[in-house]
C-alpha cells in the first residue's frame, strides 16, 4: 500500500503501511547496524507519521535485530551533530503519537537495545541476547545511561554497561527491557499480531494521552504526578462526556 506521506527512502529501512499499521523493517548490512541516514529517516517517520497510522511495528530481517549504530564522526567537531541525530531518534520514540511495538527476533546491542526498549511494547525470542558492549571500546554509553536507569534501576544499569555482559530474553523481561519472550519466530509473529490487534481496538487519542502522561510524570514527584493526573482525568472525562456515541 502506498503511504500517504512518503517517508524518506533510505538504504537499510523499509516502510510499509497496512491500514492503521506502519511496519518499519531494518534490512541493513552488518547486523542491521543503524546508519545516520537510517536514524534520520526513523526519527522523521516517528515525528510525522503517515495519515491514519496508529501502530508502528519495528522489526528486522536476518538473524540479528540490530547490532548498534555506526560511528561516523571523524573529528571532535563532528561529534555534536552525530549525537544530536541519535538523541532525535530517542526523543521521537518518546514523543510520537504512534504506539510503537518492537519485534526482537534476534540479538541486539547498544543503540539497538535502545530501539527495542524505548518502544511502548517489546517482545523478543527467548534465544535473543541483549548487551551494551561500548565498554569494550573504552566508552561509557552516555546516551544509554540517560534512560536505562529509569527503566531497569541503577544497579542493573551499572552492571550491564560496566561489564558489557549480554543477557537472555528471559532476563531482559525480568528487568524490564522487554515485555515478554517466546520460544521461536513463529510464536513471536503470533504474539506481535495479537498485541497489534489489541492496540487497534482502542482510540488513537487515548493512547496518545497515556503516552504523554507517562512521559510527563517521569520527572515529577509523587505529589506533582497526582496533581497532573487529576487535571488530565478531569479533562479526559469531560471530553468523553461530550463525545457523541
Amino acid at each position: 500500500m502506498t503511504i500517504t506521506q512518503e517517508p524518506s527512502r533510505v538504504e537499510g529501512l523499509r516502510f510499509d503501511l497496512d491500514g492503521a499499521v506502519l511496519r518499519v523493517t531494518l534490512d541493513g548490512a552488518d547486523g542491521n547496524l543503524m546508519t545516520m541516514a537510517m536514524c534520520d529517516a526513523l526519527a522523521e517517520v516517528l515525528t510525522s507519521p503517515p495519515d491514519g497510522a496508529h501502530v508502528m511495528v519495528l522489526a528486522a530481517d536476518g538473524d540479528t535485530f540490530c547490532a548498534g549504530r555506526e560511528r561516523t564522526a571523524a573529528t571532535p567537531d563532528d561529534l555534536p551533530g552525530e549525537v544530536r541525530r541519535l538523541i532525535a531518534v530517542n526523543d521521537a520514540l518518546a514523543a510520537t503519537r504512534l504506539v510503537t511495538v518492537a519485534r526482537v527476533q534476534g540479538d541486539a546491542a547498544g543503540f539497538g537495545v535502545g530501539l527495542a526498549a524505548l518502544c511502548d511494547v517489546a517482545v523478543g525470542t527467548r534465544a535473543a541476547r541483549l548487551s551494551f558492549p561500548e565498554v569494550r571500546i573504552n566508552l561509557a554509553p552516555a546516551l544509554v545511561l540517560a534512560w536505562l536507569p529509569h527503566m531497569v534501576g541503577r544497579r542493573a544499569a551499572f552492571w550491564l554497561t560496566a561489564s558489557g555482559a549480554s543477557i537472555s530474553g528471559d532476563d531482559a523481561v525480568r528487568i524490564g527491557l522487554l515485555n515478554e519472550v517466546v520460544d521461536d519466530v513463529a510464536a513471536l509473529d503470533a504474539v506481535i499480531e495479537d498485541k497489534v490487534q489489541t492496540l487497534l481496538a482502542a482510540e488513537p487519542r487515548v493512547h496518545t494521552e497515556i503516552k504523554r502522561m507517562l512521559h510527563s510524570v517521569e520527572s515529577l514527584s509523587t505529589a506533582q504526578a497526582y496533581e497532573l493526573a487529576a487535571d488530565r482525568l478531569v479533562l479526559g472525562s469531560m471530553r468523553r462526556l461530550h463525545t457523541p456515541r
